[in-house]
C-alpha cells in the first residue's frame, strides 16, 4: 500500500539523526522481497520450485534480518546479504512518528517489533548491552536489576504515611480507596523519577484523593521487554501484574510513567486485565479544575513542555499537562515547534533506554537543542525517561557551549505544580533548603 511520499521519514527521529532506519526505505525492501519470493510461495510442487530462475532461488535464501552494504537489499543483487540489516531494526524508538504520518494506514512499528521478536526469541540475536536489561527484569522485577525491597524506599522522608496494600491485613484494596497509585520502576528507583513520586503523592494528599500503592507486590510492567522483542518476558511479567491487581480488586489506576500508562491501559486487556488508568497529568489537571488543588506562588519561570511519544502520540494526551503548566501563575509558556502529534521523540523509547547510541548524532540531543533555542527556565515532560534524556542531553549540550549559558532545569509538570502551592515541599529536600524539583 506505500506511496512511497516519504512522510514517515520525514519525521523519524533515527532518519533524522543519521541512522541508517528509514520508514519508507523499510516498507519498501519487505515489500519487493515479499513480491520475489512470490513465485516460490505460489509453486505448487518441488518441481515447480526448481523450474524457477536462479534470481527467485536466491530470494528465497536470504535472510530477512542480515548484515547489508547499505542497510536495505533489493532483489537483483545476487542475494546478498539479508533484506534488512540489524542496525535498522535496532534504531527505532517505536516513537510512532511514521505511523501518525502515513497517508495509507500502514504500522511500521508492529513490523518492526515483529522482527524483533523473532530475532529475539528465535535467533537470540540482539544488541548485548540490552541482556542486562532483560536479566535484571526477569531476577529482580526491574531494569535496574534493584529488586522488590527497594519499592517503598521513596515514601520514608514524606511527613504522610502512604497506604500500601495488604500493610493493614486487608488483601483488597477498601472502597474508600479512590486509586491505586502505580509507582513504576523508575517511581521507585531512578533518584529523579523518586521526586516525581514524592510530588505525586503530595498533590494528591494536599487534594484529598485517597491513594494506595502495591509496594513490593508491584513489578515491572514489561513495556522494555515487549519493544525489544522479548515477548514470552513480557508476558510473563503481565499476567503476574494483572494476578496481583485483580486480586486487590483494583478499578482506578494512575501513573506517572508514559510507558507503564500505556501497558496498563492498552496491553494488559490481552491478558485479563481490564481497568481504568489515567495519567498523573490528566488527574493533576482535573484536580486544578475543579478547585481542589490551587497554584498560588508565582514560579518566575519561562516553561516550555516536551510530548512523551507514549503520552502524547500513543495515547492522544496532548491538552491536559499544556492546561496545567499554564495555568501556573508567574509562568511564560513556550511551545517548541515540533509539538503535539508532530513532537521529536526523546531517544528512549523501543528499549532504546538500555541500549547504546552509536550510529549519526544522539536523539536526544536534537530535541534538547530544540527546547534550549527557546531559552528556557526549565523544560517540563511528563515520564521518568524523558526526563532522564533530556537532563542529559542539555547538560551536553551545554558543556560543548552550544545551548546558550542560561541554567536550565528539566523536570516533571508534577514538581511544577507542587512548587506553585507550596513554597517549600514538605519533604526530606526541602528540609535541606531545596526545592523537589532540585533547584534552590
Amino acid at each position: 500500500a506505500c506511496t512511497e511520499c516519504g512522510r514517515c521519514q520525514s519525521q523519524c527521529p533515527a532518519w533524522n539523526t543519521d541512522k541508517p532506519l528509514s520508514p519508507k526505505l523499510l516498507i519498501m525492501g519487505l515489500r519487493d522481497h515479499a513480491f520475489a519470493k512470490g513465485p516460490w510461495l505460489l509453486a505448487g510442487s518441488d518441481e515447480k520450485r526448481e523450474a524457477l530462475p536462479d534470481a527467485v532461488k536466491a530470494e528465497v535464501e536470504r535472510p530477512l534480518i542480515g548484515a547489508n552494504e547499505n542497510g536495505y537489499a533489493h532483489p537483483g543483487d545476487g542475494g546478498v546479504g539479508g533484506v534488512i540489516d540489524p542496525d535498522v531494526l535496532w534504531s527505532c524508538t517505536t516513537c510512532g512518528a511514521c505511523v501518525q504520518q502515513c497517508p495509507v494506514d500502514i504500522e511500521h512499528v508492529d513490523h518492526i517489533l515483529n522482527m524483533r521478536r523473532y530475532q529475539v526469541l528465535i535467533e537470540s540475536e540482539f544488541p548485548t548491552e540490552a541482556g542486562v536489561m532483560l536479566r535484571n527484569l526477569e531476577h529482580a522485577g526491574d531494569p535496574w536489576g534493584s529488586g522488590a525491597s527497594s519499592r517503598t524506599a521513596w515514601m520514608k522522608d514524606l511527613p504522610f504515611d502512604v497506604r500500601v496494600v495488604g500493610d493493614d491485613g486487608g488483601e483488597r484494596i477498601p472502597d474508600d480507596v479512590e486509586y491505586l497509585f502505580w509507582v513504576g520502576c523508575a517511581g521507585a528507583v531512578d533518584d529523579k523519577a523518586k521526586r516525581t513520586t514524592k510530588a505525586v503523592a503530595t498533590l494528591l494528599h494536599e487534594a484529598g484523593v485517597s491513594f494506595m500503592v502495591l509496594g513490593d507486590g508491584e513489578t515491572c510492567t514489561g513495556d522494555a521487554a515487549r519493544r525489544l522483542g522479548n515477548e514470552f518476558l513480557f508476558q510473563m511479567l503481565g499476567q503476574q501484574n494483572v494476578e496481583v491487581l485483580n486480586e486487590v480488586g483494583a478499578r482506578k489506576i494512575v501513573a506517572t510513567c508514559a510507558h507503564c500508562f500505556n501497558t496498563l491501559a492498552n496491553e494488559y486487556p490481552q491478558l485479563g486485565g481490564h481497568y481504568e488508568v489515567v495519567h498523573h497529568s490528566e488527574l493533576l489537571n482535573q484536580l486544578v479544575a475543579d478547585g481542589r488543588l490551587t497554584p498560588v506562588q508565582p514560579l518566575d519561570s519561562t516553561i516550555t513542555y516536551h510530548d512523551p511519544c507514549y503520552l502524547g502520540r500513543h495515547n492522544r494526551v496532548f491538552t491536559p499537562p499544556r492546561e496545567m503548566l499554564q495555568a501556573l501563575p508567574g509562568t511564560e509558556y513556550k511551545e517548541m515547534p515540533r509539538n503535539s502529534e508532530r513532537s521529536f521523540c526523546c531517544g528512549a523509547g523501543g528499549a532504546r533506554m538500555w541500549m547504546e547510541e552509536n550510529l549519526g548524532t544522539r536523539v536526544n540531543e536534537n530535541r534538547s537543542a530544540e527546547a534550549l533555542a527557546l531559552s528556557p527556565d526549565v523544560v517540563a515532560a511528563a515520564c521518568p525517561f524523558c526526563l532522564v534524556m533530556l537532563s542529559d542531553g542539555t547538560t551536553a549540550l551545554q558543556e560543548r557551549g552550544e545551548g546558550g549559558a542560561r541554567p536550565v532545569e528539566v523536570t516533571d509538570i508534577s514538581e511544577l505544580l507542587l512548587r506553585s502551592i507550596t513554597p517549600t515541599p514538605p519533604t526530606a529536600d526541602a528540609a535541606a533548603g531545596e526545592p523537589v524539583g532540585g533547584q534552590a
